[in-house]
């Protein structure tokens, strides 16, 4: 099946025309940190980003010959993906994989799941897919309808639904980094959203796009991106013993001392080229930051808009505003959490043939925090209406 492309994200993110709906020979992959709050407080918020990350890595890895360009969102703590039905099996084996791998590197437990379109369909939940393009070889998973928030929501409170952690293969980690350093607010503050549709259906759907139309005009998203543009950034001369640390706790077959090497070699040369205008022998700095800044997915769609945006107090305000009014209207709920900074976790296959993709989040884990907040909101509507 051949999703269709959306290069325009402001036009087409909440269009469901130029979503595929998905038919019974799909499942979702579900994947996210557990007790998120405690490893916050204990300041592991880049663990937490990384071993998504990973997720996104391996998943992808395993969907890559099947569906050309996988159907994989990154959510700051975990992933959502499409996979194709007869891969059920391998999917199970991928997932269970990086839960062991998660405990076993980092102490941290991964839940893992499955859950069949079929069943979300016969629940009257359909799930909706498209693709984010972002330069010709890379693309985000976009979603819409209610069918994938609900296959989260499946996984976390169903155990029967959930994966037990097993020892075994995972390909496509080699390429994932988190090298640089959080990244400044420039405008203000770092807003990370979450919006959910309280409607099912059509209804909420035309709600999101509604919703999006709005925010299109109060927000110019370019401008709000909180990599900025490529000459607000700066690349570390070297990663640090924390981040290296992350990266060799990837399954390789390479020796760990040229992955050592790899890194230090890596990043000097990048931040050579980009002291020097943008240009080292053959490496292309200026390049690789402008095309970082494009292959990031700060905006997203899962049921409703996921984002990560640099604003300034007023429009801050102006968002929020309008936010207010989407609940009040009974059409809409949210999260958001305030940040200083933006958290970076890349994924660098050839960053000089643009390979490569960028996985954004606000510092101190800015979308778990907003889904805390949207799951408080939803959790006192729940209670307010069984009064």
């Amino acid at each position: 099946m051949g999703l269709k492309r959306i290069v325009n994200f402001e036009v087409n993110s909440a269009d469901l025309s130029w979503y595929d709906e998905l038919d019974d020979q799909w499942i979702i992959a579900v994947a996210d940190v557990v007790s998120s709050t405690d490893l916050a407080s204990q300041g592991r918020d880049r663990d937490i980003n990384f071993i998504a990350a990973g997720a996104v890595a391996a998943v992808s890895h395993l969907l890559k010959p099947s569906t050309t360009l996988p159907i994989v969102q990154f959510g700051g703590d975990g992933i959502i993906a499409a996979c194709p039905i007869d891969l059920q099996e391998r999917m199970s084996d991928v997932l269970a994989a990086l839960a062991y791998w998660a405990q076993d590197a980092f102490g941290i437990h991964l839940r893992v799941g499955i859950v069949a379109v079929k069943e979300l369909k016969a629940s009257g939940f359909p799930v909706y897919a498209s693709l984010q393009q972002v330069g010709a070889r890379n693309a985000f998973g976009l979603f819409l309808g209610r069918g994938i928030t609900e296959a989260d929501r499946w996984v976390k409170e169903q155990p029967e639904r959930q994966l037990q952690p097993k020892s075994g293969e995972l390909l496509g980690l080699d390429n994932l980094s988190c090298r640089w350093h959080p990244i400044p607010s420039r405008q203000g503050k770092i807003v990370s959203l979450i919006v959910d549709p309280v409607h099912e259906g059509d209804v909420g759907i035309e709600h999101v796009r509604a919703l999006m139309d709005q925010i299109h005009v109060l927000i110019q998203e370019r401008r709000a991106s909180p990599l900025g543009n490529s000459d607000a950034l700066s690349p570390p001369a070297h990663p640090s013993i924390q981040s290296l640390k992350r990266e060799l706790s990837t399954p390789s077959t390479r020796p760990k001392a040229m992955r050592i090497l790899g890194a230090y070699l890596g990043s000097a040369l990048l931040w050579l080229g980009w002291r020097l205008g943008g240009q080292f022998l053959s490496i292309n700095a200026k390049r690789y930051l402008n095309t970082l800044v494009l292959h990031s997915d700060f905006r997203k769609q899962a049921g409703g808009p996921r984002m990560v945006f640099d604003l300034s107090l007023e429009e801050i305000g102006q968002l929020l505003a309008l936010l207010d009014k989407g609940e009040s209207r009974n059409e809409i709920i949210y999260g958001y959490a305030f940040s200083e900074a933006t958290s970076l976790t890349c994924l660098v296959e050839d960053f000089q043939a643009d390979e490569h993709v960028h996985f954004i989040d606000g510092d101190k884990l800015g979308f778990w925090r907003a889904s805390i907040m949207l799951k408080e909101k939803k959790l006192a509507r729940r209670q307010k209406h069984q009064l």
